[in-house]
């Protein structure tokens, strides 16, 4: 098995590319995201550490972690952040490593693709075999985020400019899948990548 570590900036498609992968070949895919909000529920390995954290007002009344009440908590306070990344991150990666390592044993699968935005920062690279790097145009970065999820320009251009340059995204990943125009051209760059493996 395979371990393909998927990263770029926001609005390049990941998530679309991941699903037309996940149609077309035998693998599993770890989103970051999805894990990490996972691990914050009730039961879960950040619950605890979070809430002594943060206090029981960014919980919901089923005693969930609000995500608004925690983003409004957290906004501007990089020590908070800081201090929040410290319990999330490595949880995340703890739980990737035990779910990669749970697929190696299996057999079943030929790929791992983990997704991560913070991929080269949050330091994954030493778990996959080869890291890609999904570019798209900034152009087509922009509407992506305008028409999918409905962000303001403002939002898009403050978290384009807290993302990594598309040179050190180039430097740092060994394959870079050009997905600025349809997904089938970008499955068009995969298929060989994956051939190789």
């Amino acid at each position: 098995m395979k371990v393909i570590g998927i990263t770029g900036g926001v609005g390049s498609g990941k998530s679309a590319l991941l699903h037309a992968i996940s149609e077309e070949y035998n693998c599993r895919i770890l989103l970051a995201d999805d894990i990490a909000n996972f691990l914050k529920e009730p039961g879960q390995r950040c619950y605890e550490p979070l809430v002594y954290l943060l206090g029981h007002g960014v919980l919901d009344e089923e005693g969930y972690f609000d995500r608004q009440k925690m983003a409004d908590l957290i906004f501007g306070n990089e020590a908070l952040l800081e201090l929040v990344n410290l319990v999330v991150h490595p949880a995340v990666k703890q739980y990737i490593r035990e779910v990669i390592e749970g697929e190696r044993q299996k057999g079943q699968v030929e790929f791992c693709f983990v997704e991560a935005a913070l991929f080269i920062e949050a330091g994954y690279r030493d778990m996959v075999d080869s890291l890609w790097y999904i570019f798209a145009t900034e152009e087509v970065r922009v509407q992506r985020l305008l028409e999918g999820r409905g962000y303001s320009l403002e939002k898009i251009h403050s978290i384009m400019k807290n993302q990594l340059q598309e040179e050190v995204f180039r430097a740092k990943c060994d394959v870079v899948i050009d997905n600025s125009s349809t997904l089938e051209e970008a499955m068009a760059q995969v298929r060989p990548e994956l051939k190789n493996k």
